[in-house]
């Protein structure tokens, strides 16, 4: 296949060229459209009770989304400002799909009691399709904002989610406009020449027109969440960035033993071509543990990730070969170091780390697992709008209404639905939990209960009170739903499905191992050494995002949890990248190992060879991570930090030290296969051989 692809690349360059052309105008055209169907629902699970009784609701008592807007920063009782919220009151009111808007001077609780504030909560109509609703939004959220005072801002419901939006995009563009100028610096750093520090470039930006691509098509069949923006897009450029940097420094290497550019690609697709098919189906399959999970949110985020890893990959096996065919010959070979040998620091780190195997293993495995240890106490939230940066118009108003009212003003109260055939006395215990208890009738009998939390929609008050009803309903028909009871269900969700999860990826990722290398000891220990570093990442994202150390630098604080989409994701994806660095060394391992039969030798080899590339490539990720991290958002930032950290301690501690000091314990046991397995690895494993290399042409007449 990978022979089929280079000859066809190479044979029909500006053909392939052309076809990406188009794919690139593509995603930058069509897939963009994404931005305007981000969801903001992540929480939400199918089959679970929250979702149950919230389509319950729906059916029987159909409400429209409602926003709300905050005037403040002046005594709000002034006469002139009193006139002019009224005539704002009064123009909401006409606006075609507005059911309801108080008037905030006469209804108990919109006004502050300071004076200094005040809150304009307006419900929509229920039943409106999504041009007429975005309408309205508009329409009356731009009337609000027309209020002459020094703090005005709206935001809540669908606005929120729209908010969410453009800041993404925003965030998406400001991160490119950092990350690209800065790679691009890296890569003539690392090639010395314009031409081939382009070449990564043009690749990476084919991974960005996937991802828009990617998730426009999945946006037509499921919910996109604002996350996945910037989650695909850093993903897909780091990963095009480390591809195409394998493919060329391979390519040049090979250009030091043929003068023919197309036998050099194709000498390059044949050897580190094998290495980047194989990172990318383990990357892939790294992501189906986020399949295994009902949540919409999850398996829409493994699957558009997954798409963009193999489209980044297809770049890489069809692009490059043909922009190497048609360019390659002024790229000039890679440079013969004095002595002949090239990266003899990575030589001399593998030489020490293997040498004192002992001694490495009982510093670095130690320290690790300390950097772990706050994963212990991690525990996850829906979040709020301190997750969002201090100028966005959603943090202004949790701001403003947090200095002004009551704690738990404005959060979505925990909802209980109460059947008609209910005992009378279990509804009025769960009513007795707390004096901030509404209650109403719906049509069919049944009643709806709803209790503000003191604290946050989903922080541990709220949490607790879901399971306290639950436990108080015992058989009646009592259902609960609502921000809390959709967290309680989705960190349910977690605990059940991550075990199969797990189990899924791991052994893809075995057998994935097993086929790429021939053993069954080299998977084990790869995952055994993974896990470590990832969790040493994970541990360090609680400790700054959660605990709240050091959170400030980046321009966020402790919020008491992680957001509930970092954990997964940042586990899914560093897992993957990392496989990726390990992929990289073995194809290296293995090459030198088939060449010499020299176990040991084979891994300072491996490292001499691989190191730069891997450095070099953690760092460019590094860069684009880092580079996403500017925005401010807090769930983005903690997937950064934690896949930066991911990146940077699995491709410096574990690849550099751990690898060569457990290779070396292991010794030629690595390798080590039982004999039915290591017979159908000779006929159905996929093998990466050596191509023998030329001998140096002689010029006719000599």
């Amino acid at each position: 296949m990978l022979s089929a692809l280079a000859r066809a690349a190479t044979r029909r360059p500006l053909t392939v060229m052309l076809l990406w052309g188009l794919f690139l105008l593509l995603g930058f055209g069509l897939g963009t459209g994404v931005f305007a169907r981000l969801s903001d629902n992540v929480p939400e699970v199918p089959g679970t009770e929250s979702e149950s009784a919230a389509q319950y609701l729906d059916r029987v008592d159909p409400a429209g989304e409602s926003i709300s807007g905050v005037v403040a920063g002046t005594a709000v009782a002034d006469p002139g400002l009193r006139a002019e919220v009224e005539r704002a009151v009064a123009d909401v009111r006409e606006v075609p799909g507005v059911a309801a808007v108080p008037d905030p001077y006469s209804t108990p609780g919109l006004t502050a009691e300071d004076g200094r504030a005040l809150l304009i909560p307006v419900t929509l109509e229920g039943g409106l399709d999504d041009d007429a609703e975005e309408r309205t939004l508009d329409a009356a959220a731009e009337r609000i904002r027309e209020i002459d005072a020094p703090d005005v801002h709206v935001s809540g419901g669908p606005l929120l989610g729209q908010q969410l939006g453009e800041r993404a995009q925003e965030d998406v563009k400001n991160a490119e406009l950092i990350s690209l100028p800065v790679v691009l610096a890296l890569l003539l750093a690392v090639f010395g020449g314009l031409r081939s520090a382009l070449l990564p470039l043009v690749i990476a930006v084919s991974g960005i027109a996937g991802a828009f691509l990617a998730l426009f098509a999945f946006s037509g069949v499921t919910d996109i969440s604002v996350y996945a923006i910037q989650v695909t897009t850093m993903l897909g450029l780091g990963l095009a960035v480390d591809y195409a940097l394998l493919m060329l420094v391979r390519f040049r290497e090979e250009r030091r033993h043929t003068e023919d550019v197309v036998e050099a690609v194709h000498r390059t697709v044949a050897a580190a071509g094998r290495t980047v098919l194989f990172s990318g189906l383990t990357v892939a399959v790294s992501l189906t543990g986020l399949l295994v999970f009902p949540s919409v949110f999850l398996r829409s985020m493994g699957l558009a990730v997954a798409a963009v890893v193999v489209i980044d990959m297809l770049a890489a096996l069809t692009l490059l070969p043909a922009l190497l065919a048609r360019f390659g010959g002024r790229i000039a070979p890679a440079k013969t170091r004095p002595g002949g040998e090239e990266g003899r620091f990575f030589a001399r780190v593998a030489r020490f780390a293997a040498r004192r195997r002992i001694a490495v293993l009982a510093v670095v495995v130690p320290a690790l697992l300390v950097l772990a240890l706050p994963v212990s106490g991690m525990s996850i939230a829906v979040g709020d709008a301190r997750q969002l940066p201090t100028d966005t118009e959603a943090r202004q108003v949790h701001d403003t209404v947090g200095a002004h009212f009551p704690a738990g003003t404005g959060v979505s109260p925990v909802t209980v639905v109460v059947g008609p055939g209910a005992d009378a006395a279990t509804a009025d215990r769960i009513e007795a939990l707390s004096p901030a208890t509404t209650g109403r009738e719906l049509p069919g009998g049944a009643t709806v209960l709803e209790i503000r939390p003191p604290g946050p929609a989903d922080g541990k008050e709220a949490t607790e009170l879901v399971e306290r009803v639950r436990e108080l309903r015992g058989d009646e028909p009592v259902e609960v739903t609502g921000t809390a009871a959709r967290l309680v269900d989705f960190r349910e969700m977690l605990a059940e499905r991550g075990p199969w999860a797990a189990l899924t990826v791991l052994t893809g990722i075995f057998v994935l191992l097993f086929a790429f290398t021939g053993s069954v000891l080299l998977p084990l220990r790869t995952i055994a050494t993974t896990l470590l570093s990832l969790a040493a990442a994970l541990g360090v994202v609680v400790w700054v995002f959660q605990d709240g150390h050091l959170a400030g630098l980046l321009g966020a604080e402790g919020l008491g949890a992680l957001s509930l989409t970092a954990p997964p994701l940042i586990i899914a994806i560093a897992f993957g990248l990392a496989m990726d660095y390990e992929l990289f060394i073995l194809a290296r391992m293995r090459e030198a190992r088939r060449l010499t039969g020299d176990d040991r030798e084979a891994v300072v080899t491996g490292l001499r060879r691989s190191g730069r590339v891997v450095t070099c490539a953690a760092l460019l990720l590094a860069v684009v991570f880092g580079a996403f991290m500017t925005g401010g958002f807090s769930p983005i930032l903690q997937i950064g930090l934690g896949l930066t950290l991911a990146v940077l301690i699995d491709a410096t501690v574990v690849r550099m030290l751990l690898v060569p000091a457990t290779m070396a314990l292991l010794g030629r046991r690595a390798w080590w296969a039982p004999a039915p397995l290591r017979r159908a690895h000779d006929r159905f494993g996929l093998h990466e051989e050596p191509v023998e290399q030329p001998r140096p042409r002689v010029p006719t007449g000599v």
